[in-house]
């Protein structure tokens, strides 16, 4: 299939929706703009997603319009994209752009022109509309925009011509849209995790004491960028000893000390897709008792959740699993007081256990890292307002991580053996028809098979 039949085929399903929605109208998407990184230097440019997955088109300063009409069996459907003109000048310093000349073929949308034209273009393409889809309050400079381009129609008046009367959200739309992976991103998700899994193992095999986190972030990084991944899909989590029980914490200076363990949550970004690992290991390649206690414990959680990750159960239904063997084996290991609480569900329902761990074990991937799409299901009806709408069912094609943990930090009723562990485990798991497939396991995730790798390396 030629790639721009792929983004085609998505912007007539939104299109089909807008008509069984309202009947047709205007749909707006712009992409992200560039953001200055300080006086003279920018940050590297990333596209919107929302705008990506209708287009293709990564350069700035780009605008997708959409003209529905008509019904779902005799759809019309004009894409006018608006983009940045060739400037022979500007691309001798900035790189080649495509231009509006060369966008209906490549992109295969009906009209393209200049960015420069779009308000005098909106004007038009808005007169007796009924009704926009948008972003609705995305932005200052969006809201502006469409009130400079509705006040242009309302102008037209007196020649009869009738401004929207609707203003819809185009988000939720889209959003579901891209909740369900099709084959074409499955296949880069796939290649991403792929990528992830060399560096993790690459990470692992070079650790060694007296390293500095920094230093296995660079090895990430070389992964990524070898394997042709343009990007990270979020900042790096190397995390050395008690850094691994902040959740957020960002690869710094720190050295990594024998007897330690070593948190990396790190994923690359490919083609425009994310992928999220992360990997706890000892730094001298050997698993402490304590260490080794809480490692299988966390595993055993991610197993369960592994195993309740299948179509019909709720979104909810592997972060309960990793729950019930992650709160087990506080009280086993009596970080949890059973004599205080007096039963496993007690200690669930009470959440003593959410001082060991704070996080639910899931959440979408795809596009971004946290990735977009409804956790409770959009459509479902609710008694009263009061009532919280029902947890999404987990369905194929959808691609969600998997990342139990446990964080244990230095208290008077702690063991002192149990200070500044910090576990955590994750993969990508694609939703299929008999359950999900980890994308992700390239790297390995069993204590035993991590010392074997970190001592053959």
């Amino acid at each position: 299939m030629n790639k721009s039949n792929i983004y085609q085929e998505r912007r007539l399903a939104l299109a089909k929706q807008i008509c069984t929605k309202t009947g047709g109208g205007i749909a707006i998407v712009s992409t992200a703009p560039e953001t200055a990184r300080n006086r003279d230097s920018e940050f590297p440019y990333r596209h919107d997603s929302d705008f990506f997955y209708l287009t293709g088109f990564e350069e700035p300063g780009a605008t997708l319009v959409m003209n529905i009409s008509g019904t779902n069996t005799q759809l019309q459907l004009e894409s006018h994209l608006f983009c940045r003109p060739k400037d022979a000048e500007r691309e001798i310093w900035d790189g080649i752009r495509l231009g509006p000349e060369a966008a209906p073929e490549i992109l295969g949308v009906e009209y393209a022109y200049s960015n420069h034209e779009l308000d005098n273009k909106l004007g038009l393409l808005l007169a007796d509309q009924d009704a926009v889809y948008i972003r609705l309050s995305e932005s200052a400079e969006t809201d502006r925009r469409l009130r400079h381009w509705m006040k242009q129609v309302r102008q037209q008046a007196r020649s009869g011509i009738n401004a929207p009367s609707e203003l819809h959200d185009i988000e939720s739309l889209i959003h579901e849209m891209r909740l369900f992976k099709d084959a074409h991103e499955i296949d880069i998700m796939r290649h991403a995790a792929q990528i992830s899994a060399r560096a993790h193992v690459r990470a692992m095999q070079i650790c060694k004491p007296g390293m500095r986190e920094y230093q296995l972030e660079a090895e990430l990084l070389h992964e990524f960028r070898f394997s042709g991944a343009q990007s990270v899909a979020y900042n790096s989590i190397v995390a050395g000893g008690e850094n691994a029980c902040i959740l957020h914490y960002r690869a710094g200076s720190k050295e990594l000390r024998s007897g330690e363990l070593c948190l990396i949550d790190a994923g690359c970004e490919l083609d425009g897709y994310a992928s999220d690992i992360t990997r706890t290991f000892p730094v001298n390649g050997k698993f402490s008792g304590p260490q080794r206690a809480l490692y299988d414990i966390t595993l055993a959680a991610q197993e369960a959740a592994i195993a309740a990750t299948k179509p019909d159960n709720s979104f909810m239904h592997p972060h309960e699993a990793a729950l019930r063997v992650l709160t087990q084996g506080l009280l086993d290991e009596k970080l949890l007081k059973l004599s205080e609480l007096g039963s496993l569900d007690n200690a669930i329902e009470s959440g003593a256990y959410r001082r060991f761990y704070m996080h639910r074990t899931s959440h979408w991937l795809g596009m971004d890292v946290h990735d977009v799409g409804s956790y409770r299901e959009p459509l479902a009806e609710v008694k009263n307002s009061s009532q919280e709408k029902p947890w999404r069912v987990l369905k194929p094609g959808m691609v969600l991580t998997i990342e139990p943990g446990l964080y244990i930090r230095p208290a008077d009723d702690i063991d002192s053996a149990f200070w500044n562990i910090g576990i955590r485990i994750e993969d990508d798991a694609l939703v299929n028809a008999n359950g999900c497939e980890l994308i992700s396991r390239g790297v390995p995730v069993k204590a035993d098979e991590i010392e074997a790798l970190m001592k053959n390396a």
